[in-house]
């Protein structure tokens, strides 16, 4: 989250701390590309037709941790724009989130090769 700049900056000093916009540090094509993607938290989670049959050759575990991004995602967008948040600062407050899920899901893939493969010396 932090390598993609979808942190607050801080400015602190002491006991005082201030927080400001997202830093903007890192791949700013992959930031816009998280953003772009949080937009659509706005609706309903669900699982349609096109999105199953992506689904058919991945893993039990990562459908597992994909459903339940699509939940918490949804739920956040809904929560902080109910909130009066603006909804562009939600959308960068999801990607945030949404990096998160992207990273569980990657590591979580990776295991999974490392378990079928072994290393090669």
């Amino acid at each position: 989250m932090g390598y993609l700049g979808l942190v607050p900056s801080e400015h602190s000093s002491g006991e005082r701390t201030s927080r400001g916009s997202i830093t903007k540090t890192g791949n700013g094509h992959a930031r816009r590309l998280l953003v772009e993607a949080a937009w659509n938290y706005r609706f309903k989670a669900r699982v349609g037709r096109d999105l199953n049959e992506r689904q058919q050759g991945l893993s039990e575990a990562i459908r597992t941790i994909a459903w339940k991004g699509q939940l918490r995602l949804s739920g956040r967008y809904a929560a902080l724009y109910k909130r009066g948040i603006q909804a562009n600062k939600v959308c960068v407050a999801v990607a945030r989130e949404l990096a998160g899920f992207v990273w569980a899901i990657g590591l979580h893939a990776q295991r999974e090769k490392e378990a079928i493969s072994p290393p090669r010396d």
